[in-house]
């Protein structure tokens, strides 16, 4: 696994096959306070080095053996488009220089030159790079801000959520968490529960929709050695189980309607009464139901009893699906990689923007589930430092995922270029960096395609 980048340090990667050049920059930049310094004559060793390490800044000579400067070029601008790179020539032409900024480069260099003029051209580029670190380590501290009780969010909706939840869990008697599949029930579930004075007692978990409708009332109840030609012994029902604590009955709105009217009666009177038996048994039990189904229509639709929905539903908690919070998107990635990276004891330290590009243009329709499988099987795939679109799960749709919602729009391919980088720098308050990160592409590419819609807005 390859060494992570020092804490704040700005690590930059020089490739040259003149060792005396080398030799130049280590002595001009050895001595930078925030530089991490790594030199290679051999340009597919340092390309490895740099696919591993992912160099904030490249240093890299035109004219090499075996591998020119225009394709280590581009194979760092795949690796990485965010990277900055300058090439470093003795042989300047126009052609040359106008082609290594089509190709991605942020500046070109020419040789001779002295420690000061590198000193000057790398500084601004250290300085960038400075306040990339620092907005990643604003992202750290936002989401620790934004964490509740091991829920991610800063959406308003969420921030709602955590509000019931705070308000409500002192109190209750029975909850109903409604949200579709993958947005986190059991999770608010769970937080309800710490939260409540039942916090030292059990939390059982009963999947309501994974009981055959025969094995539901033994289930929930308990039944008595002989009630049935299968009961063998005495047993007790989840109901018994969960007292003192907090009972979750996942996915209630699965219930068969007959099992229904002996539900409502333990929900109102905390009583059960195992199959086979004549007694009835107190349980102090705190009761929370979860749902992905609309109850409402369930009962209209005579699938649901009205009485025990009203019964459930006196305190009603709904959990947004994840495209109407896509804003906690990139705090949720944060989230996964570090729990992902602790569990499989790696390095992963983020992701590249290439892959962050692809994660918001996706439409979550799996929701926090699905993003978590995405992150998790990322992280457990990759071989770097920082997960990248190639990590990403082979069935993971790269640009398909936008449904047409109307008839489609005759322009070209490089209009609909054009357009849409329009659309993502107006996305991010003209900030051109960030918006050639997340398109994935260089800057120079980036004002090369404004530019040329800037011509056709005045055609």
């Amino acid at each position: 696994m390859p060494a992570a980048v020092k804490p704040g340090k700005i690590l930059l990667a020089a490739v040259d096959d003149d060792p005396d050049l080398l030799a130049l920059v280590s002595l001009a930049l050895g001595s930078e306070p925030d530089l991490e310094l790594l030199t290679f004559t051999d340009p597919l060793e340092g390309l490895e080095v740099i696919r591993q390490r992912r160099p904030h800044i490249v240093l890299v000579d035109l004219v090499m053996p075996g591998l020119s400067g225009m394709d280590v070029l581009e194979r760092v601008v795949q690796i990485d488009p965010a990277t900055d790179v300058i090439l470093m020539t003795a042989h300047y032409t126009t052609e040359s220089a106008v082609e290594s900024i089509k190709k991605g480069a942020c500046d070109y260099l020419n040789k001779p030159f002295t420690s000061d003029q590198l000193r000057r051209r790398i500084a601004p580029l250290i300085a960038a790079a400075k306040r990339r670190q620092r907005a990643q380590q604003l992202d750290r501290e936002m989401l620790e801000a934004c964490r509740f009780e091991g829920i991610v969010g800063r959406n308003p909706m969420m921030h709602e959520v955590f509000a019931r939840i705070q308000r409500a869990a002192p109190y209750f008697r029975t909850v109903l968490i409604t949200g579709a599949t993958g947005t986190g029930k059991e999770l608010v579930a769970r937080a309800i529960h710490r939260l409540s004075p039942g916090a030292a007692g059990p939390f059982a978990v009963c999947n309501c929709a994974a009981i055959p409708e025969n094995l539901v009332e033994s289930e929930l109840f308990g039944h008595v050695r002989g009630a049935f030609t299968s009961a063998t012994s005495d047993k007790a029902g989840i109901f018994e189980a969960a007292h003192g604590g907090t009972l979750f009955l996942d996915e209630i709105g699965e219930m068969p309607v007959t099992a229904q009217a002996k539900l409502l009666r333990a929900v109102d009177n905390r009583e059960v009464q195992r199959i086979g038996s004549t007694a009835l048994r107190k349980v102090d039990v705190r009761i929370i139901c979860a749902t992905n189904r609309n109850l409402q229509k369930e009962v209209e639709m005579k699938n649901f009893r009205e009485d025990l929905f009203f019964r459930i539903s006196m305190l009603e908690i709904r959990l947004p699906p994840l495209a109407e919070r896509r804003e906690d998107l990139p705090l949720l990635v944060r989230h996964f990689v570090d729990r992902f990276a602790v569990k499989y004891a790696k390095t992963v330290s983020g992701i590249t923007r290439r892959a962050e590009a692809a994660i918001m243009r996706h439409p979550w329709t799996g929701n926090v589930r699905e993003l978590e499988n995405v992150i998790g099987y990322a992280c457990m795939m990759t071989d770097s430092t920082r997960i990248d679109a190639c990590d990403l799960p082979p069935n993971f749709p790269a640009g398909s995922n936008v449904a047409a919602t109307g008839p489609v729009e005759l322009i070209s391919l490089a209009e609909l270029e054009r357009s849409h980088a329009q659309r993502i720098l107006n996305a991010v308050g003209g900030d051109k960096l960030r918006a050639a990160e997340i398109l994935g592409i260089s800057r120079a590419t980036l004002y090369r395609l404004l530019q040329a819609r800037a011509g056709v807005e005045q055609e």
